[in-house]
Parts: C-alpha cells; sequence; structure tokens
C-alpha cells in the first residue's frame, strides 16, 4: 500500500457524544436509500425507460456499491477520519476536503427546505394552512429530536426506516405471491409484450442512469453516523458490504415485480407505482397508504438532513473551513449551533419556494443536482492516490470515477438535466474559488 499524505492538521475541537447504538445504525443504513425517489420518483423512470428501468437502477446501484466498498476500504485504513468526506482532504489535500465539505454540507441543507415543502403537500390535505406553515412545523419538530441528542435522531430514524422497511417487504411479498398465485396475474408478459423490455431503446437504458443514481444517494450516511456510535469502521465495513443487498432487495426486486404486474405505460410520472400495482392487485385504501408512507419516508429524509447537514458543518470548522462557533457542542455532545444554522438555511428554502419559486428555489434545487457525484468521486480519486482498495476496487475505483464522469456528461448533453448540471457546476467552481481564497488564511 502506498504510504499516505499527512493529513492538514486542524484545531482541537470538542467530541461528539458516542450515543448511537448499532441498532440505530443497522436502520438508519437500511433507510438510506429507501425515500419518496423508490415510492414516487421510481415512476419517472418507468415511464421514460419502460420495463429495462429495472436495468437502469441495477447499473446505478453498481456505481454507488463500488463508491461504498471504497468507503469501507477508506473506513479501515483511515480509523482515525470520522466523516467520509474527510477523505478527500487525507488523499488529496485541505481544497479537497474544503470542497467535498462544503458540498455535502449544501446538498443536505437543501434537501431539509425540499423535503419540508414535500412533506407539507401531503400534510396540506388534511390539514388547512399554508404549505410554507406546515414545512416550518415539520422542520421545529425534527430539528427538535436532534437538538435532544444523537439517541433522539437515532430513535426517529430507528422507527422511521422500520416503517419503511417493513412496508417494503411486504409489498413484495404481496406482488411475488400476486404474480406466481393468480389467476388474473400476467406473468411475466408486461416486460416484453408493450415494445419489448426496452421499448425507448437501449440507450435510454443507459442514461437513465443519470436520473435514478440519486435515488441511491443515501447509503453514505452510515459513515456520519457511525461516527457517534462504537466501533466506528467496523460498522460502516459491515454497513457497505450490505449495500448491494439492499439494493436488491428494494429497489430492483420490488420496481422488478412493479413493471410485471402494471403494464409500464399506465404508469403516470409522479404517482406512487407501488399505488398502480396494489390498485391491479385490489388492495383497498392505496392511495390513503401510500401518503401516509410517502410523508413516512419524507420525515425520515428530513430528519436525516438536518442531522447530516448539521454534522457536515461541525466537521467543516473543526478542520477550520467553517466559522468556529458552529464547531461548540453543548453537555449532551450536540452541536447545537450547527444544527440550527442548517434549519435556518432549510427554511429560507421554504421561503424561497413561497418568494421565488421558479428563480432562487429552482437555482438552490439545480445546483444541488450534481454535487452528489463530485463528492462521490473526489472520494473514488482519493482512495485512487492513497493507494486504498485493492483485488475488486483496484479496477472499481477507476471505472466507477469513469461512470460518474459519463453520468455528468449525459446531465450536460439532457435537456431536462441540463440546468441542474451547469448550476451545480457553477456552485463546484464557488466553492473552487473559496477554497483558495482561505487557503492562506488556513
Amino acid at each position: 500500500m502506498a504510504a499516505h499524505p499527512p493529513i492538514d492538521q486542524a484545531p482541537a475541537a470538542p467530541a461528539l457524544a458516542r450515543t448511537l447504538k448499532r441498532r440505530h445504525v443497522t436502520m438508519i443504513t437500511l433507510g438510506g436509500v429507501i425515500g419518496a425517489g423508490l415510492f414516487v420518483g421510481s415512476s419517472a423512470a418507468i415511464a421514460s425507460i419502460g420495463p429495462a428501468a429495472v436495468i437502469s437502477y441495477a447499473l446505478a446501484g453498481a456505481i454507488v456499491l463500488v463508491v461504498m466498498r471504497v468507503i469501507a476500504a477508506l473506513a479501515i485504513a483511515l480509523p482515525h477520519v470520522a466523516t467520509f468526506t474527510e477523505y478527500a482532504r487525507a488523499g488529496l489535500g485541505r481544497w479537497a476536503g474544503f470542497t467535498a465539505g462544503w458540498l455535502y454540507w449544501y446538498f443536505w441543507a437543501v434537501v431539509i427546505g425540499i423535503e419540508a415543502i414535500a412533506g407539507a403537500g401531503i400534510v396540506a390535505q388534511w390539514v388547512d394552512l399554508p404549505v410554507w406553515a406546515i414545512g416550518t412545523g415539520l422542520m421545529l419538530v425534527m430539528t427538535a429530536s436532534n437538538l435532544l441528542s444523537a439517541r433522539s435522531f437515532g430513535e426517529f430514524e430507528f422507527w422511521f426506516s422500520t416503517i419503511k422497511v417493513v412496508a417494503i417487504a411486504l409489498f413484495i411479498i404481496i406482488c411475488a405471491v400476486f404474480l406466481i398465485g393468480s389467476p388474473q396475474s400476467a406473468g411475466l408478459a408486461n416486460l416484453t409484450n408493450d415494445g419489448g423490455l426496452a421499448p425507448m431503446g437501449w440507450g435510454t437504458v443507459v442514461a437513465g442512469v443519470t436520473t435514478v443514481i440519486f435515488a441511491l444517494v443515501g447509503a453514505e450516511i452510515v459513515t456520519v453516523a457511525a461516527a457517534e456510535a462504537e466501533d466506528s469502521a467496523t460498522l460502516v465495513a459491515r454497513m457497505a458490504s450490505t449495500l448491494i443487498l439492499r439494493i436488491s432487495v428494494f429497489y430492483i426486486g420490488a420496481i422488478g415485480l412493479i413493471v410485471c404486474i402494471v403494464p409500464w405505460r399506465s404508469i403516470v410520472a409522479g404517482k406512487s407505482p407501488f399505488a398502480a400495482a396494489l390498485d391491479v392487485i385490489g388492495v383497498p385504501g392505496t392511495a390513503l397508504m401510500m401518503n401516509l408512507l410517502v410523508l413516512v419516508a419524507v420525515l425520515s429524509c428530513l430528519n436525516s438532513a438536518i442531522y447530516v447537514a448539521s454534522r457536515a458543518l461541525f466537521t467543516l470548522a473543526a478542520n477550520g473551513d467553517a466559522p468556529r462557533w458552529s464547531v461548540v457542542v453543548d453537555r449532551r455532545g450536540v452541536p447545537a449551533r450547527s444544527i440550527l444554522a442548517c434549519t435556518l438555511v432549510g427554511f429560507a428554502c421554504v421561503l424561497a419556494s413561497v418568494l421565488s419559486p421558479s428563480v432562487v428555489f429552482a437555482f438552490l434545487v439545480n445546483a444541488s443536482g450534481a454535487t452528489m457525484v463530485f463528492v462521490y468521486s473526489l472520494v473514488v480519486i482519493a482512495a485512487i492516490r492513497l493507494g486504498i482498495g485493492g483485488g475488486f476496487l483496484s479496477w472499481g475505483r477507476p471505472v466507477a470515477v469513469a461512470a460518474m464522469a459519463g453520468v455528468l456528461v449525459a446531465m450536460a448533453v439532457t435537456p431536462d438535466l441540463a440546468p441542474q448540471f451547469w448550476a451545480s457546476l457553477g456552485f463546484l467552481v464557488l466553492v473552487l474559488v473559496a477554497a483558495a481564497l482561505t487557503r492562506k488564511r488556513a
């Protein structure tokens, strides 16, 4: 293994409390990739790709799998590095840690606002209040859970994730039983009887990776949560090794069953394909069930977004790349100032969605579109530079980097995704300029 470059020294920072249990980290990991992107967002992929959307998810899952394997190898080789964005600092220097950290913080800070708005839209069906007021209320509840302790966050996320995992498991069982044993089942005919497996062409299947890969973002949350649990490096390695199973069962399994049960042309983008499948089977009350399930998924993501964004800000401050006031922790070992700062950013996003939805809010959302691909790329390149990860990863790392570069190119040339690419690239440039301007002071 190559010698590791020295990591930039940072001012001493107070320690976060290690109050998360193994069950918390396990369920946080399992729930990390199960969100509204699966329950609702998968409809757009199926509607535009056809039954072969399941292959697009498999390809995207393979990319994320390699990234997580790399992160697991880094966690074992560099156990003193707490947050995965700091692997970029370890391998490429301060500028990379600064860039990856701020991009990661920005992504999750904007997600706070996005998920608050999404949750408010669901609750507004039952509560006669403005969306911004409901969204603010949801943020305050999740902020309170984060302020209590990391253990409180873990408990919320444990039960949120448990509900999601049980729901997916029941859905798969119900659909499998219907597909195999019901006389009303079309069997596998829906896969090929309307234009074939890839009716829009195999190029669309490959291009579909560009959109579906973002539904899988969140698996790396385990590296953040594990820093506040015992045996963090061991937990990261174990959770990363189960990622392929989660993707296979939850995404590939569920979507594969959906396209077998529901004719793909009848799936409408923006409407849950899970509800469509249950309607075909004849399960009553699917609309209410899916609304409640999506609300749980949204609240779970909102809860996690506040947690992850605050820890990203805390880590940046601990390394001298963010204001030092955000590195302070309270008597429970919670970075309360970072949590409140991130919630304020989320509230600003909610206001922007009301006051300037087509300009300010659209830019905020678009600028976060490709940031996770930039962050993942920096971490994998850092692993290559450090020489960490042999065997499968020796060739998997450059393939993953090339695949992520391909995703970015595809975004740039796809009209619907180009605004996200260029806005994200612009934000990346701003962060790189900030890294250069603050280098001397740091």
